[in-house]
């Protein structure tokens, strides 16, 4: 027997043995309650017909100081901090011998955890009997029996081996899909279920507006309607499986200095205004929508404090403003950052008393909880923290427990329904629908796509990313699956109608990368070899395919660019495949927008498909071949040059205007201006008409709605989807607004001839401003509605009064 499988058997064995050993304990199991603090009797909050505020108040009547300070940090789970998969006898020695609020990311196969512990993970029942095993332990060992909030990341799907995966979070934003998104969402949250989750850290709310940062990959877009939008049905999916959802990272994550990242991520140059207007916009609104029950607070300053540390965000804001009644965990080490990065507190133990002050419920970080949870104690014995404030955290923590039903049903009930519920096998439609309809079509002169499989004999399959895989695995979501190359999809697809030839052509950087983006190095003998090689191959095609753009060591955490080019050599590949006159379709792989000016000008097609999922492969050529009519719109701007970011919608009026070619104050002819695609653009392989604009009523008062129907036709001769976008301009205002909002979406499917009435309501929060004194208000004057295919292509418009 190979050694591997042994493991495996002894490990299903010990397993089933600590199954056996935990259920011995059945006197506290009662038929409608659990007798966690195994007393005997119903106490109040082991009742579950109390009032949960009741029930949080009786608890916590009950707890000690340790035992309260341990429901205040998050125990990662093997093998990031925990060294067990499994409780064993030394867990009483240990400090979560009186509780843990969360265990996070336990036994989901990230890393090298799907070959240490792969018994524990696969079959999936295997890992709700563990995730049961473990939250036994903490009821039935611990003197209070408080269970434990399992948590996991999901912001590319769950984050757990096989399981159904997401395109990169830049792609998803680029459906423009509410309904798609609320059924990621149960997905996910479904999935979480059936393991024994109970708490999916997503969605992230961030707004990307500067390019460089390497997490515009891990965001739906720049602009805070649609981030806000799409996250209100994210998190009502998951959360309509009876697990919580947490939104990351709370507040001005995404604009450090300069887009750095990495050790940086500090000192946003966001005015007042801006925050409200732009970065706290879908906080707020995912919040009043949706009610997710936790929320991620960032390791980034603003205004010269400490996000985490700070009372008015976590707080004044989260709390008291916007109406959140969750729990606040940190992002790692923000806790740390107080003071060994911003350097407001004079040690770590001050740094955990100005956090715990600020509204912070739970610490987490790469290393024990203890050392959370004992400056915690020693702040509380030295009384420098009071116990007021320590119960209220703890409160928050419970009511969310509480509301999940963790005092009621702690347990997976049904563990062999994972196997029938979790896996990306058992959501192949949706994992390539999702996928195709974040594709974007940035060009498509004379009608280069869709291919016609009858028509091609030879293509070359071409570019540094045609049978790369690595930026389909994000650290973020499953990592176990068979990843589908655009080469083998193209090749799946044709089958052995089309004869392909391939050439890797280039790396996807050169030896010098970065520094070869500002210091110009000569081709080594290698490279022109490879370049030439892709040349001669493609003189004998019909047709180039070029996959080019960044992997996953260009861009992500950690990882912003200082350039937005083409990596290493691919833009001289492409000048080179350019040369031979053959017709290329540029298909990009990044995470972030490129400058990609020269290829816009010169190469026929483009296809942009972000950092696709599993299947991006299959989805790209279906796409390519018109199976598929792509239909995504950019949530992000495409600037020409570095030199123009910040380059974004929304944008106040002016503010990115071009030069005058003459005035009284002179002229200029120094700058290139202009997005090279807008936000909102995108093309298809078909047409829309856009007509019969009707806005009731056109005078109205600032507490009333407005109602906006327009009829969409597609005039052409393919079934299409097109992303009707609803603007709004304030004509006139006491203050500075954006040239323009974004304040409505619908993407329609229409076949050829077909003509749909599409249907908007604007109620006063979307005419809202912040007036002089900062308060949220709708000013009477005159108002412009826009219907349009992007930002810049407004088809129908009409100015409608708002009155006293």
């Amino acid at each position: 027997m190979k050694k591997k499988h042994l493991l495996q058997l002894i490990g299903i064995g010990l397993l089933t043995h600590s199954m056996v050993l935990a259920k011995e304990r059945t006197d506290i199991y009662h038929k409608d309650w659990i007798d966690f603090n195994k007393n005997g009797k119903m106490d109040i909050y082991e009742d579950t017909k109390q009032p949960i505020e009741k029930r949080i108040q009786d608890l916590l009547s009950q707890m000690s100081v340790d035992e309260k300070t341990c429901q205040l940090a998050t125990l990662y789970g093997y093998k990031r901090v925990l060294n067990d998969s499994l409780p064993t006898d030394n867990w009483k020695n240990e400090i979560w011998k009186d509780g843990i609020a969360n265990i996070d990311e336990q036994l989901n196969g990230i890393g090298k955890g799907a070959q240490i512990a792969p018994h524990l993970i696969y079959p999936f029942s295997n890992h709700a009997k563990a995730i049961n095993k473990i939250q036994r332990w903490f009821i039935e060992e611990t003197r209070l029996g408080i269970p434990v909030d399992f948590s996991n990341e999901g912001i590319h799907g769950l984050n757990h081996t096989k399981a159904t995966p997401l395109p990169a979070p830049i792609g998803i934003g680029c459906t423009w899909n509410r309904k798609l998104i609320l059924q990621a969402g149960e997905i996910a949250g479904k999935e979480a279920k059936a393991l024994g989750y109970t708490n999916v850290y997503a969605p992230i709310l961030d707004i990307a507006r500067d390019p460089r940062w390497g997490r515009v990959l891990e965001c739906y877009g720049e602009d805070p309607y649609l981030v806000g939008t799409l996250g209100t049905q994210m998190v009502k999916g998951i959360q309509k499986q009876g697990v919580a959802s947490t939104l990351k990272h709370f507040a001005v994550y995404s604009v450090p200095k300069g887009g750095r990242d990495g050790n940086a991520r500090t000192d946003p140059h966001v005015s007042p205004r801006e925050l409200h207007e732009l970065y706290l916009y879908p906080f707020k609104k995912v919040i009043q929508e949706a009610q997710p029950m936790g929320v991620m607070s960032s390791y980034n300053d603003w205004n010269g404090e400490p996000v985490s540390a700070s009372y008015y965000f976590l707080t004044e804001l989260l709390r008291q403003q916007f109406g959140f009644k969750g729990y606040v965990v940190s992002d790692s080490e923000a806790v740390e950052f107080v003071a060994s990065k911003h350097h407001v507190a004079p040690d770590y133990e001050d740094a955990v008393r100005q956090v715990a002050e600020a509204g912070l419920n739970v610490r987490t970080h790469f290393t024990p909880p203890h050392d959370y949870i004992l400056p915690m104690r020693n702040l509380i014995q030295n009384g420098r923290i009071s116990m007021k404030t320590i119960d209220n955290l703890v409160a928050d923590v419970l009511r969310v427990k509480f509301e999940l039903g963790l005092f009621d049903s702690p347990y997976v009930t049904d563990i062999k329904a994972a196997d029938k519920i979790v896996g990306a096998d058992k959501n192949q439609d949706f994992v390539l629908d999702i996928q195709k309809q974040s594709l974007v079509l940035l060009k498509n002169d004379n009608n280069l796509l869709p291919l016609n499989k009858k028509e091609i004999k030879n293509i070359l399959i071409t570019g540094p990313l045609a049978k790369e895989t690595n930026y389909m695995i994000s650290r973020y979501g499953p990592q176990e699956l068979n990843n589908i190359t655009v080469y083998d999809g193209i090749k799946d697809y044709v089958g052995n109608d089309i004869t392909l030839s391939y050439a890797k052509g280039c790396e996807t950087t050169d030896k010098y990368w970065p520094e070869s983006e500002i210091i110009h190095y000569p081709l080594s003998d290698k490279e022109k070899q490879d370049i030439q090689e892709a040349v001669s191959l493609a003189q004998n095609n019909d047709i180039i395919i070029a996959v080019l753009g960044e992997d996953e060591e260009c861009t992500g955490e950690s990882k912003s660019r200082t350039g937005l080019n083409l990596p290493g050599r691919q833009q001289q590949l492409l000048e080179a495949l350019y040369s031979t006159g053959k017709p290329i379709v540029l298909v990009l792989i990044n995470g972030q927008p490129l400058t990609i000016n020269w290829a816009n000008k010169f190469i026929p097609s483009i296809l942009e498909a972000w950092f696709p999922n599993h299947l991006g492969g299959k989805a790209i050529a279906e796409t390519l071949f018109g199976d598929y009519n792509p239909g995504g719109k950019l949530s992000v701007t495409f600037p020409k040059t570095i030199g123009q970011i910040e380059l974004n919608f929304p944008f106040k009026p002016g503010s990115q205007a071009g030069q005058h070619q003459e005035g009284p104050n002179g002229y200029g002819k120094t700058r290139v201006n202009g997005a090279l695609y807008p936000f909102g653009y995108g093309l298809s392989y078909t047409t829309f008409k856009y007509e019969n604009l009707k806005i009731t009523p056109t005078s109205q008062k600032t507490k009333g709605a407005f109602k906006i129907t327009a009829d969409i036709t597609n005039t052409g001769k393919r079934s299409g989807d097109e992303i009707v976008q609803l603007y709004i301009r304030d004509k006139v205002s006491s203050v500075i607004t954006y040239d323009s909002q974004l304040r409505g979406f619908e993407r329609v499917n229409l076949k050829p001839g077909e003509t749909k009435k599409v249907e908007f309501t604007l109620h006063p929060e979307d005419l809202m401003i912040l007036d002089k004194n900062m308060n949220w208000t709708v000013e009477p004057g005159e108002f412009e509605f826009m219907l349009g295919a992007s930002s810049e292509d407004i088809r129908l418009k009409q100015i409608v009064q708002v009155t006293p």
